[in-house]
């Protein structure tokens, strides 16, 4: 008997790639929690299901058919925030897959757009005033720059600091620099729903949730500590050494 090989094609090789590359983006969304449990269990039961199927049992194979079903929509409904969030993570690596080039380029990041939001943060810090600031990248960011106010204005030291003085009416939410430019300011962004240490305030989670289902980077001033952090994908570095600023955010805004 002859035993033919199938041939391994390069559509099969995009098939895997899809594949791992969803399983990455829900271990991603789920990592941390419990519910890669409850996915493992519904994997079990889906496979005890074949079985016994398989083996003729009708009844038992319809029991768990209709609790198949069942589980299918109380997922949905239990795992909204998760499948949210996947879908989320999903629809921002959209910049992933674009062809090579750009139709209308972006500004590059410089040393030089960097230094007054550098310097603004220093202060901030020696001051404990407390800044949430998003350097947007490929992501526009379109839909946290309308729930909040449009600046449109140079980036200035001076700017960014009164835009976060503690009785400004900008000071509460999050500023977006989008093109070497304060786009907007007072906006909110999504706040992580992994767990996280009790000591990470409303900035530092809301920091790590956005930089988790978007590719911008996150600045945070401590208003307690004046620590500075950032975050990006969905990773938070703490504590960055004020002499070390300039250099950390700059690989961060320029690496993928």
């Amino acid at each position: 008997m002859n035993i033919g090989f199938i041939p391994f094609t390069l559509i099969d090789l995009v098939d895997i790639i899809l594949v791992a590359y969803l399983l990455f983006m829900l271990y991603r969304v789920t990592k941390g929690t419990n519910t890669p449990y409850i996915i493992i269990g519904i994997i079990v039961l889906y496979i005890v299901w074949i079985i016994v199927k398989a083996m003729n049992m009708v009844l038992f194979a319809s029991l768990i058919g209709k609790l198949i079903s069942l589980g299918v929509l109380a997922l949905v409904i239990l795992f909204q925030p998760e499948i949210r969030k996947f879908l989320q993570i999903i629809g921002s690596q959209r910049a992933h897959f674009r062809i090579i080039g750009r139709l209308v380029p972006r500004k590059q990041t410089s040393i030089e757009s960097l230094k007054p939001l550098v310097s603004a943060c220093i202060d901030m810090s020696n001051d404990k005033t407390g800044a949430l600031i998003v350097c947007a990248r490929e992501d526009m960011l379109k839909s946290i720059i309308e729930n909040g106010i449009r600046v449109d204005a140079k980036i200035t030291s001076s700017l960014v600091k009164n835009i976060f003085f503690k009785n400004a009416p900008l000071h509460d939410g999050a500023m977006i620099i989008s093109d070497g430019r304060i786009t907007a300011a007072k906006c909110i962004l999504p706040v992580t729903q992994s767990p996280v240490p009790k000591s990470y305030g409303t900035r530092h989670r809301a920091a790590i949730g956005l930089s988790e289902v978007s590719d911008a980077v996150v600045l945070v001033v401590s208003e307690e500590t004046g620590g500075i952090s950032i975050a990006k994908h969905g990773v938070i570095t703490r504590d960055i050494a004020k002499k070390d600023l300039m250099r950390v955010l700059l690989e961060s805004v320029e690496t993928k």
